[in-house]
């Protein structure tokens, strides 16, 4: 089964924002497509994009430790429900 991730919107985001460094943070479940979303995003922009391997249970799960690494923007993919692809 395929789900609409709104890639584009996140691509929209990045530029926006102007990120040099963005950590994709993603639930278990998404996680075995990080490779797909990664290359989509770096395709997409001029960003560097970096995987969060650890835990996500929701937006109130934001890794702190990633402040350190100045990180300039979070993607974060939480449980909700998502649409799925035609």
């Amino acid at each position: 089964m395929k789900y609409e991730l709104e890639l584009t919107h996140a691509v929209d985001e990045i530029n926006k924002n102007n990120a040099k460094l963005v950590c994709v943070q993603l639930p278990d479940g998404l996680k075995p497509k990080a490779k797909e979303i990664v290359d989509y995003l770096t395709d997409q922009t001029k960003a560097e994009i970096v995987i969060w391997a650890g835990s996500c249970f929701g937006a109130c799960d934001v890794p702190l430790e990633i402040e350190k690494l100045g990180v300039d923007l979070i993607l974060q993919w939480g449980h909700n429900a998502w649409k799925r692809a035609e």
